[in-house]
């Protein structure tokens, strides 16, 4: 798996149209905290149990039409449930698999806030909110 800061990934998606952009993270993070314009949602792990979601790696091959060629940009809130991720896709058989390193909030600050420091805001990347 390749590694991509959240200014790498911008770019890459801009210079590769067929790859897909998916946000991992929980479907409350995912509306309501707000995710990457044009991120695709496909939850990791979910729900009152944080479980592992048995349905990922096939949900993401629907949306790759099944090929496993297809690029997968995959970011979540810091960069670390992204790579478990990927891991599992790759184990499944995609080639191209990148994770956004700090993801879409980045690490906490001393205040323990995030979006401050690092991530695909604090870049200043292009967001939104349902």
């Amino acid at each position: 798996m390749k590694h991509f800061t959240p200014k790498e990934a911008f770019q890459y998606l801009d210079e590769h149209p067929d790859a897909l952009f998916i946000d991992v993270r929980s479907e409350m993070e995912f509306l309501f905290v707000g995710h990457p314009a044009g991120a695709l949602h496909v939850s990791w792990n979910d729900g009152a149990d944080w479980e592992v979601n048995p349905h990922f790696v096939g949900e993401v091959k629907k949306l790759a039409g099944h090929t496993a060629h297809r690029p997968l940009v995959l970011i979540c809130r810091s960069g670390n449930r992204s790579q478990d991720a990927g891991r599992a896709l790759e184990q499944a058989g995609f080639t191209q698999v990148f994770n956004v390193q700090h993801g879409f909030e980045g690490e906490l600050d001393d205040t323990h806030h995030r979006s401050a420091l690092t991530g695909w805001r604090c870049e200043g990347l292009p967001w939104e909110q349902c």
